[in-house]
């Protein structure tokens, strides 16, 4: 493939890695099989040191590699198991150790992206609901509405700026990092929508409290 794409173009200045599974990826940690665990890495790790084996030295020097990967690599997000944490923990610290090889050997950058939930075909594909019936990606969507800096839809095209500013000269000496594009909920320490603190919240009022329970946002977003 890296051989067709150098005969055919010659140079490659951008490198975007996406892809990403896990077979085992509806099973909590503890009940993943060793081969669902090393499957999820090799697929959704691995292959970016592999892409960048064959593609970097064909990369200018200012080339830019993309990643993307997800909060549970750091946090934990209950369901996304089948070792796809590990797996996602694995390309962010390959991530700073590429961005050093490269840089050094083809002063390439590499990055990745840590993108919220969005409503993709890979993640409707985790725990699917019944026909009808709301799926796991709709309730970290929600999730992530009600309990954000910036309680709002994210969209793919959010990412896909985000991707192009790292890919492009404005990013021109930013390399090895981890750029969250989430509506800030990685920032988050304690929900809003969480039992315990929403009794607490609803106890609350004036500013900012109003302005602060989910519901009052989500009702508000309704009218708009």
């Amino acid at each position: 493939c890296a051989e067709v794409v150098r005969r055919d173009f010659g140079k490659v200045a951008v490198l975007v890695h996406s892809p990403a599974t896990g077979r085992e990826v509806t099973k909590p940690l503890l009940e993943t099989s060793r081969k669902g665990y090393l499957s999820a890495s090799s697929a959704s790790a691995y292959s970016l040191i592999s892409m960048l084996q064959h593609f970097g030295p064909m990369m200018p020097a200012g080339g830019s590699v993309v990643s993307l990967t997800y909060l549970a690599s750091e946090r934990v997000v209950p369901g996304y198991g089948g070792g796809m944490s590990s797996a996602k923990a694995q390309l962010e610290s390959d991530t700073k150790v590429l961005a050093w090889e490269a840089g050094r050997k083809w002063g390439v950058r590499v990055n990745t992206i840590s993108a919220g939930p969005l409503a993709s075909r890979a993640a409707i594909a985790i725990k699917k609901g019944a026909p009808g019936e709301r799926n796991y990606i709709d309730y970290c969507i929600d999730y992530n509405m009600a309990n954000s800096p910036l309680p709002k839809p994210l969209y793919a095209d959010d990412v896909g700026r985000a991707a192009l500013g790292l890919c492009s000269e404005l990013s021109g000496s930013i390399t090895g990092i981890c750029q969250y594009v989430d509506n800030g909920m990685h920032a988050m320490g304690l929900t809003l929508d969480s039992l315990n603190f929403a009794e607490y919240i609803s106890k609350q009022s004036g500013d900012p409290w109003d302005h602060w329970k989910p519901d009052a946002y989500l009702k508000e977003l309704s009218k708009n």
